[in-house]
């Protein structure tokens, strides 16, 4: 089976030539199938049964696995744990680190989730979401984008160096983490226990980019209080849904306000600061003006703005919009933060990993890659947080992620395993 476009050769090591060719594109199919085909959802039993699934193709690959059940209330009594949107009964991190000639900080990390979001309405996917169809050379189902493909292509990349036979002089280390897309509680149970790294590699989908910022992400509920009264006489009353519609239409204000300036890696991004209502409660009777509208969405942290400003901008914008309206002047809206919160994150300026990775990329056949920003929360945030410089690269378009057409290009999962492989007997060295 051929899927990706082979290497140049030039700029190529006898080793790197070895740890490239040794990646088996089948090897590849089968394990991104089987992982697939585990309903993974964030708060499932299958979250931890697929963690529990890497751990053993980590161990067959001879690394040094360790396995550890998360502390669940300890992460709910930590002033830096992230918020989680799903409960949970148990939750389980994994790490895998190849030998190496010498002990101490691996020289990298590729670090991935496996958990997924859920299916949604399963009508509108062409088939079972869980699963893996192979058409046209792309693998189609939940979480085959984001973001299993890009553990896949991890430790696809540990398995060639394995087979090459290439000894390594510094380790290298695979973190499978659960939670990232309510929190990212995986990753920070992972650096608490101290799994640290010189550079990270996040393989989450980058479009044949390679990106080097995140925008934050925050979740929040507003309550807005109307009063009651009959609908035949709805002028008795005040409705919390036209308070709410007077509420959004000034946050939206506030949006675009907050899209100015934007960094110049946010390429073609709309709205690299977006703020979205995702769900709407209101009213208990038809016939009633509704007295009580609960709203939850999302807001955009800005790149470099603190957490707690970000949330104090919102804030106050939402106290001015309710000072003037009378009704919501007396009965203010009500916010609070709620789930996760994802501050921004950046790879340092100018930090020769962005090169690294490019060089990698592009000797591992897969063309030049731009440096870009994007708009969603990720686990970079964490690592750099940690003092681990962190970007993304990584199989797939995140354009496809959360939707029925998910899908990923098997020839990229096989291309950026290629990479990977590079990129780590270039970071770790080779004795």
């Amino acid at each position: 089976m051929t899927l990706a476009t082979s290497p140049g050769r030039a700029h190529l090591s006898d080793v790197e030539a070895r740890v490239v060719d040794a990646v088996d594109e089948q090897w590849v199919v089968d394990r991104l199938s089987a992982m697939v085909a585990v309903p993974s959802v964030g708060g499932t039993a299958a979250e931890s049964e697929v963690q529990h699934q890497l751990a053993g193709w980590l161990d067959e690959l001879g690394c040094d696995v360790d396995t550890w059940q998360i502390d669940l209330a300890e992460a709910a009594g930590t002033a830096d744990a992230p918020g989680q949107e799903v409960e949970r009964t148990e939750a389980w991190g994994v790490v895998g680190t190849a030998p190496a000639a010498e002990g101490g900080v691996p020289a990298l990390v590729l670090s991935g989730h496996t958990d997924v979001v859920p299916p949604g309405d399963r009508a509108r996917w062409d088939g079972d979401p869980f699963v893996p169809r192979i058409l046209g050379g792309d693998m189609h189902g939940r979480g085959a984008c984001d973001m299993k493909a890009g553990v896949i292509s991890s430790l696809a990349a540990l398995a060639a160096v394995r087979t090459a036979g290439v000894r390594l002089v510094r380790p290298v280390a695979l973190h499978g983490v659960i939670g990232e897309e309510d929190g990212g509680l995986g990753a920070w149970a992972t650096l608490r226990r101290g799994h640290l790294g010189d550079v990270c590699v996040i393989p989450e989908p980058t479009a044949g980019a390679v990106v080097t910022a995140n925008a934050g992400a925050l979740t929040f509920r507003l309550e807005v209080e109307g009063h009651a009264a009959h609908a035949a006489m709805r002028d008795r009353g005040v409705s919390a849904v036209e308070k709410f519609a007077h509420l959004h239409a000034g946050l939206r204000e506030f949006e675009a306000e907050r899209q100015q300036d934007a960094d110049p890696r946010f390429t073609s991004t709309s709205y690299p600061y977006g703020l979205s209502i995702g769900r709407v409660q209101a009213g208990d009777w038809a016939s009633s003006v509704p007295d009580r509208l609960v709203a939850e969405g999302r807001y955009g942290v800005r790149l470099g703005e603190p957490v707690p400003v970000a949330q104090q901008a919102f804030e106050a914008r939402v106290a001015a919009i309710c000072a003037g309206d009378p009704w919501l002047a007396e009965h203010p809206v009500r916010v609070t933060w709620t789930g996760g919160a994802f501050a921004s994150g950046q790879l340092p300026a100018g930090h020769p990993l962005l090169p690294a990775v490019q060089s990698a990329v592009a000797d591992a056949g897969g063309g030049s890659t731009e440096e870009r920003a994007i708009a969603a929360g990720s686990d970079l945030r964490q690592y750099v947080a940690a003092g681990i410089p962190t970007l993304h690269y990584g199989p797939g378009d995140l354009n496809l992620a959360h939707g029925p057409l998910e899908k990923v290009p098997l020839a990229e999962v096989v291309t950026a395993a290629r990479a990977f492989a590079l990129l780590t007997v270039r970071l770790c060295g080779v004795r």
